[in-house]
């Protein structure tokens, strides 16, 4: 509180001293004139205000002899003057002239005429006004300007980026930290939770590592997707250390003025090495730690010197002992390579998104203080969701919490769990379609992905099918694997493109080719591109065994350099162009192929579809099953293609 009345007050200051300032010297001067006049202060002002005249118009009347008296103000700089003429009916007036400057001869031109002029000296300020509004003010104006630089991280609104302290470091300090998170709260990354135990034992109990020679690791490199739990373990540690704990992301070391970011380094592991033993988290250390000299461009720029300063810091002449940094990024590919060596950041944890039983766990936690019905399976609800990270997971559940409150449920059903899935895959519900042209070409379209792949024996299962709009999408096919799939044979990946196919080649068999519409567009590319890197990347194609491309081809600043472009002739280049089309073409004659041997099927499912909207993959293979046999996903899938 007593911040806020000192603030207020200098902002007074402030602004008084603006004001004060601002004024300008001639007004002082003006308000003397009429003070000072002979004349009464009402009369003065009503003839000042009313009469006025130019000098040059003063001239002509001086010289017409109509000028009868003179009064000299402001140093000359002002004049009253009485005339009278016939111009003004041989009435006497006072009118106020400005002198210009530099009219010197004046003076010699009203005694020339013998007119009666007086001049009258400005008036005597006040001794204490005068030091006020010349010295006070300015310094009570620069005092205020300093106090607010310094604190302004401390008032509302205040970022901590106080000009006073931009060499300071901006992370937060917490002497015992309470995160609110502790191992418990952690579930579907034992392996990285376990790394992270040992580091919290050995603050705690280090004579138990020191009497076989092992010392606590000075570096702790996170590296994983967004989302799987990287900076939840950095809380978790802080929490369960119980040492002094430094936070900053990467981002806030790099400014716009040169050697800003290094000073902050500095400024930070001196903080760190006064708290001893310690733990500083540095987020999104990619913003600072990227590779030096990669890209276009020279290499001696602020980041640069930023991330010298801090390979000096965690591994250089002067040692740090017992701070232990730990990093998080999820593009570990672009870091410099004297970051990542051992004595800087002596582990690597992989945090790698969930596997099923990962998913259940987590699942687990971010339910413990939700009611769920009985009906909502976590089992189930996780086979559902692969390739979702913790914080999907989380999202999902708090989506469905928010679904039952909007339902005006005391609990979180089934349908709330799966409607919330749908958001979070597909996007918001729109409206659904009328019944026209566009829903059963949708329904078809989406049909045909399901078909062929509910009949390929390397395909996952349907999930569901709806015509309910969902993001961009008019309607969309849900598949579910049966497990992960961390690898992918070459009948999978066939299988895929056959499916995702499947859309247009049921429009090309149903309305003919020339209704064909652009609904698969999306479906190309990802066609199109699953084909090219079968033949560049993964060598399934009779080119041969070999990588053509990489992840990062073409891409500048990822992984150092600058691009190189094709590393292969032209010819290369042609046969991976002819392969992609092959295999495409393959595929396309198999999704038609499976099309017309189920056209009666195809045409019953579209039927119920387009009365109930969406369906449920058991539902579709039962009704697929009454007229054909399915495959036996068990069987090993062999392909014709060639």
């Amino acid at each position: 509180m007593p911040r806020n009345i000192f603030r207020n007050i200098f902002i007074g200051l402030i602004l008084i001293s603006i004001i004060s300032i601002g004024i300008k010297k001639s007004d002082f001067n003006e308000i003397g004139i009429i003070q000072n006049n002979s004349k009464s202060e009402t009369e003065l002002n009503q003839n000042v205000v009313s009469s006025r005249m130019t000098y040059g118009r003063f001239l002509e009347y001086l010289e017409m002899g109509w000028i009868k008296q003179v009064d000299l103000y402001d140093n000359g700089r002002n004049a009253i003057v009485e005339a009278s003429s016939p111009e003004l009916g041989n009435r006497p007036q006072t009118i106020r002239v400005e002198i210009p400057v530099g009219a010197s001869q004046l003076i010699l031109k009203l005694k020339e005429y013998n007119i009666d002029f007086d001049a009258h000296p400005a008036e005597s300020k006040n001794v204490l006004i005068t030091i006020a509004s010349n010295v006070l003010i300015p310094i009570i104006f620069v005092g205020g300007l300093l106090y607010l630089f310094q604190n302004s991280e401390n008032f509302p609104g205040g970022n901590g980026q106080s000009p006073m302290n931009l060499g300071k470091s901006t992370a937060r300090f917490e002497r015992r930290p309470d995160t609110g998170v502790v191992f418990d709260d952690i579930a579907g990354i034992d392996e990285a939770k376990a790394e992270f135990e040992e580091i919290v034992s050995f603050l705690k109990q280090p004579d138990k590592y020191t009497i076989v020679g092992a010392k606590i690791p000075k570096g702790i490199l996170l590296v994983g997707p967004p989302g799987t739990g990287k900076t939840l373990l950095a809380k978790a540690i802080a929490n369960e250390a119980d040492v002094p704990f430094f936070s900053v992301a990467g981002s806030e070391f790099v400014e716009m003025f040169i050697g800003i970011g290094a000073a902050r380094v500095r400024d930070l592991f001196k903080k760190a090495s006064e708290n001893a033993p310690c733990i500083v988290f540095i987020d999104e250390i990619d913003a600072v730690g990227r590779e030096r000299g990669a890209g276009v461009g020279g290499g001696n720029d602020e980041r640069e010197q930023t991330l010298n300063q801090l390979l000096t810091e965690m591994d250089g002449f002067k040692e740090n002992k017992g701070v232990i940094v730990v990093g998080a990024t999820n593009r570990v590919d672009i870091l410099d390579s004297a970051l990542l060596r051992p004595g800087r950041f002596d582990r690597q944890i992989t945090v790698n998104l969930p596997d099923r039983l990962g998913r259940v766990g987590i699942l687990k936690v971010h339910a413990r203080n939700k009611p769920l019905g009985e009906d909502v399976s976590l089992i189930q609800l996780a086979n559902r969701t692969p390739g979702f990270s913790g914080a999907d997971l989380a999202n999902l559940l708090n989506e469905a919490a928010i679904l039952a409150t909007r339902y005006k449920k005391t609990s979180i059903t089934k349908n709330e769990v799966n409607e919330a899935a749908d958001r979070i895959i597909g996007g918001i519900a729109g409206a659904p379609m009328e019944d026209t042209k566009n829903k059963r070409l949708v329904a078809y379209h989406e049909v045909g992905h399901a078909i062929t792949g509910t009949l390929l024996k390397s395909h996952d299962e349907v999930e569901k099918i709806t015509l309910v709009p969902r993001g961009g999408a008019k309607g969309l096919t849900w598949f579910t694997p049966e497990e992960d799939q961390s690898l992918l044979s070459r009948s999978e990946l066939l299988a895929r493109i056959i499916t995702t196919l499947g859309g247009r080649a049921i429009e090309q068999v149903v309305f003919g080719e020339p209704e064909v519409t652009t609904g698969a567009s999306s479906d190309l590319q990802q066609v199109t591109n699953l084909a090219r890197q079968m033949v560049t990347r993964f060598g399934m194609s009779s080119i041969g065994p070999i990588a053509l491309e990489d992840e990062n081809n073409g891409q500048v600043f990822l992984g150092g350099g600058t691009a190189q472009g094709l590393e292969f002739a032209d010819s290369i280049a042609d046969r991976i162009d002819e392969q992609v089309c092959k295999i495409v073409s393959y595929c396309e004659q198999k999704a038609i192929e499976i099309v017309l041997d189920n056209r009666v099927v195809i045409d019953l499912v579209v039927e119920k579809l387009l009365d109930i909207e969406t369906m449920d993959g058991a539902e579709f293979r039962e009704l697929v099953s009454t007229y054909t046999i399915l495959p036996d996903k068990n069987t090993p899938y062999v392909s014709k293609f060639d």
